[in-house]
């Protein structure tokens, strides 16, 4: 759909809509985390409700304009200081985003910046998803709402640490296909992606009285290439689907990457932790006029990315305000990556490298000034202390409840993943997931020996995409597992009649966009050097919907060999909004996916460095339904409850316990 531009809501509905999200009645001040002051909107007085709206640039009606010289940049003809911070809808519930970016604004920001990812907008090639997470109009309907402006970065590929830099799994299924690169196929589908967004969000251009002030070309380019032919493609189709919208490349702090990654007619910006030597090195190797401008740090990095391991620590953070503040003092311009994280749930987490892969946790907490519940950390308000010396009109902050605990439940073991196993896609090799149709999620093979064989497995070509697990007549005989260099072989025997299962996670395609990025078997299977040749049944588990179960049934797990097995249970809430949140801990967990009332709200492990996934309390009741997918069950009981604090930390990994 196409929405028209709504007229600013009531503050005074705004208000009240923001406290029931938040669980809160209307009061007056009180005393905020972290040691900072706040404010609890109240719709009593015009005054008090006033700074919902406020800002620091004058506001946008049916049109305006966004221009700059060589340091300034300008809205509606009057200088504007962008003091930024990025803020990725997808990873957010629908639910909070008038909340987070309140919360950014009341640090003294007065810019979004944005990712979008191609990924979840188009699942399946010509079919586009604009509802819930995906509803990016509503996004930038809630930055105008709050005064804000924005800066668009739609990609297509946006690194991000999400699945293959947020480039859609099926790329790789288009003959001749070459991402980000001056390949036809890869730009019919980028022209298709842009058409789309662009209808979603024509009426939020600053062109049109929207927030959107400037959109991005690719993302970090010069890493990778300099085709100045792919650069000019993508600036084409972006001028197309966002009229009269003024572009930028942003790229890393070296010579080299800044030359491959700029374009003319569109402003050369750096990022990292460096900005004193970043801009002087902007300066230095961009020459042309057209790529010149005000200096920005596009991503002012305040911390990194967690990736799982049972010997990978937590991101700590960083406070950088000092830097921040030299930045503003001299009249250039920034964007705190990450001003709030959210989460990579149910699957849109990426991976780092690629011998060993690195999957990135589902939390992108990122030890960001705003953690991935939407509460203040312990550098935002040394980041707002920064921020408020350069934009007055910054607000008070919102006060938040607390997260919630919630007591001990019991999970019980009610089916077995494969116990009713969906329709088989039959082929005579083992096919990669993408080629079957499914991008995320899990996959199983099936095979049943026509003859004998023993020996070690080996699963596909090269390292395995991504963890396999393997059992012979139903009997887990072993995991391996893409996170490690050195693997434990897993020998195993076959006589005819046996059946052997292969059940391959996706843990997160590498993010760089630019290698062989399929999931599943990739290539033979081999059995002592023997090639498992015949008949190979797929069954395909996305998890994109919670389970059809029906209610009373039972499962015995009998071994802890047992192939996978879904928990239910149920738990009470009385809160609301977002003093419904909650950390769900499972404390016998091993590996799997969890389910809150229909959501799946991402994979655990107990090898860490996340132990607890992050319920928000916006999408649940009074009572709630939870289903849990255990990968590697065993015997005994199974509980869960819900934390009002996080913790950090690690476990062996019982699959590896001295892999590396």
């Amino acid at each position: 759909m196409k929405l028209s531009i709504a007229t600013f809501a009531s503050v005074a509905s705004i208000a009240t809509a923001q406290q029931t999200m938040w669980g809160q009645s209307p009061a007056t001040s009180t005393s905020g985390s972290s040691g900072v002051t706040t404010t609890r909107i109240s719709t009593t007085t015009a005054s008090q409700s006033s700074t919902l709206v406020s800002s620091s640039h004058p506001q946008t009606s049916t049109s305006g304009t966004f221009s700059y010289d060589s340091k300034t940049f300008y809205v509606n003809g009057k200088p504007f200081q962008i003091i930024g911070g990025q803020i990725d809808p997808q990873r957010v519930p629908k639910e909070y985003w008038a909340q987070r970016i309140q919360m950014a604004k009341s640090m003294g920001l007065n810019t979004i910046f944005s990712y979008l990812f191609w990924h979840y907008i188009e699942p399946q090639q010509g079919t586009f998803n604009f509802t819930g997470i995906n509803d990016v109009a509503s996004f930038y309907q809630a930055v105008r709402d709050a005064g804000m402006m924005a800066v668009l970065r739609p990609g297509p590929y946006v690194t991000a640490e999400r699945d293959w830099g947020g480039l859609p799994g099926w790329l790789s299924q288009i003959p001749n296909m070459q991402t980000r690169a001056n390949n036809g196929p890869f730009l019919n589908a980028t022209a298709a992606y842009f058409n789309a967004v662009g209808k979603q969000l024509q009426p939020y251009l600053i062109s049109n009285g929207g927030p959107i002030l400037m959109a991005q070309i690719e993302n970090e380019y010069g890493y990778v290439g300099s085709d100045m032919n792919y650069k000019q493609a993508l600036s084409n189709q972006m001028a197309s689907a966002f009229p009269n919208t003024k572009q930028y490349t942003n790229d890393g702090n070296s010579a080299g990457a800044l030359r491959g990654g700029s374009l003319p007619g569109a402003l050369a910006v750096v990022d990292g932790t460096d900005p004193q030597s970043g801009f002087t090195l902007r300066n230095q190797v961009i020459t042309t006029q057209s790529e010149l401008g005000p200096l920005i740090d596009g991503e002012y990095w305040v911390t990194w990315f967690d990736a799982w391991g049972p010997k990978n620590g937590h991101a700590g953070y960083n406070n950088g305000a000092s830097t921040l503040d030299w930045i503003l003092s001299n009249g250039n311009h920034f964007s705190i990556y990450m001003f709030h994280g959210g989460g990579n749930f149910p699957f849109g987490n990426g991976a780092g490298g690629q011998n060993p892969l690195q999957p990135f946790t589902t939390s992108y907490d990122y030890a960001a000034p705003l953690d991935e519940s939407g509460r203040p950390a312990p550098i935002y308000s040394n980041f707002r202390s920064t921020c408020v010396k350069y934009n007055s009109a910054a607000p008070a902050v919102p006060s938040i409840p607390s997260l919630q605990s919630i007591p001990l439940f019991t999970l019980t073991p009610v089916a077995g993943l494969f116990d009713s196993l969906p329709p088989p896609i039959t082929k005579s090799s083992p096919q990669v997931m993408e080629a079957l149709g499914q991008c995320f999620g899990y996959i199983l093979y099936e095979y049943v020996a026509t003859g004998s064989a023993s020996g070690q497995i080996q699963v596909g070509t090269g390292a395995p995409r991504d963890r396999v697990l393997i059992y012979v007549n139903g009997v887990r005989k072993g995991v391996l597992d893409a996170i490690y260099n050195t693997r434990p072989a897993v020998t195993i025997s076959l006589n005819q009649g046996d059946k052997l299962w292969l059940f391959i996670e996706n843990l997160g395609r590498v993010k760089d966009g630019i290698t062989d990025q399929r999931k599943g078997i990739v290539g033979p299977v081999t059995v002592g050097g023997t090639v498992l040749s015949g008949s190979w049944n797929h069954y395909l588990f996305p998890l994109d919907v919670e389970p059809s179960i029906p209610t009373g049934s039972t499962k015995t797990v009998s071994s802890n060999t047992a192939a996978p097995v879904w928990y239910h249970g149920t738990f009470g809430n009385t809160q609301t909004g977002m003093a419904a949140d909650t950390f769900l801990s499972l404390p016998n967990g091993i590996k799997g996916v969890v389910f809150v009332n229909g959501r799946n709200i991402g994979r655990y492990w107990a090898i860490g460095p996340q132990q607890q996934l992050w319920v928000p309390g916006a999408w649940l009741s009074g009572t709630n339904q939870i289903y849990v997918l255990e990968l590697e069950p065993t015997t005994g009981n199974r509980v869960a409850l819900g934390l009002s604090t996080r913790t950090w930390g690690n476990n062996p990994d019982p699959d590896c316990n001295n892999c590396s």
